[in-house]
């Protein structure tokens, strides 16, 4: 199996696979562009990577320094936030594109505090990301021992905020190229997260909105762990390449 890595301004991405549909794969709470190899997700795919069918692109995340600060109030932790946002879209995107030969829709996937990004990316970049998957995610930043005044940046990072505000020209185009899977165990440390009680929620806050998206709820010897998610990527990953 092809792995390349790659060093850009504001982290680290690795490559695995050498042809396929491309995704973009978030780790957990302030993870590293290597927690997916390291922690098994590449094996649980690796017949779709040798196979030419897909491509994971690992990137670092940029908790440390925004949401998981708990001494900055939560608008400037979304502000930080707008930093990962920009590399992401102004670094990582395009080297995506350039390795995969010219532009290509790119879905997303992450678990936990990964998860969260995947769908964010994917409701406010539909056009880049017309797929997102979460697995064990809690989708309320003000959940995240949240403080202080709340302003714009804090809102439109939240999906639980402003999904249910979504119309017009925004609401249409999400309606039409945004799917969205959400997938979350009942065992140990689901409910504890916070993840099972809000992916239910954001799953219904996106049906109501009339936008595309699937609720897999797993069983009660489902923890929010590795092994869970190992377990969920090789279950669904091949269904969408």
């Amino acid at each position: 199996m092809r792995r390349d890595r790659y060093e850009t301004g504001g982290g680290t991405v690795i490559a695995y696979g050498h042809y396929g549909r491309p995704f973009l794969a978030f780790p957990s709470e302030q993870g590293r562009a290597w927690d997916f190899e390291s922690n098994g997700m590449v094996d649980a795919v690796r017949p779709l990577l040798d196979d030419g069918r897909a491509k994971l692109y690992c990137v670092d995340s940029h908790d440390a320094a925004s949401w998981s600060d708990r001494s900055v109030p939560l608008e400037e932790r979304a502000h930080r936030h707008g930093v990962y946002e920009s590399w992401i879209l102004d670094n990582v995107v395009p080297g995506i594109h350039a390795d995969c030969g010219g532009p290509r829709e790119i879905a997303t996937v992450g678990c936990s505090l990964g998860a969260f990004h995947a769908v964010l990316f994917g409701l406010r970049r539909a056009d880049l990301f017309p797929l997102a998957i979460g697995m064990s995610g809690n989708y309320d930043p003000s959940s995240w021992h949240g403080w202080g005044e709340r302003g714009d940046a804090a809102y439109l990072t939240n999906p639980v905020d402003f999904v249910p505000n979504l119309n017009g020209d925004h609401l249409d185009r999400l309606r039409e190229r945004l799917s969205v899977l959400l997938v979350v165990g009942q065992g140990q440390w689901e409910d504890s997260t916070g993840s099972l009680p809000s992916t239910r929620h954001l799953a219904d806050v996106l049906r109501d909105k009339g936008l595309r998206c699937e609720l897999d709820v797993w069983g009660y010897d489902v923890p929010h762990d590795w092994s869970s998610w190992r377990a969920q990527l090789a279950h669904h990953l091949p269904r969408f390449c």
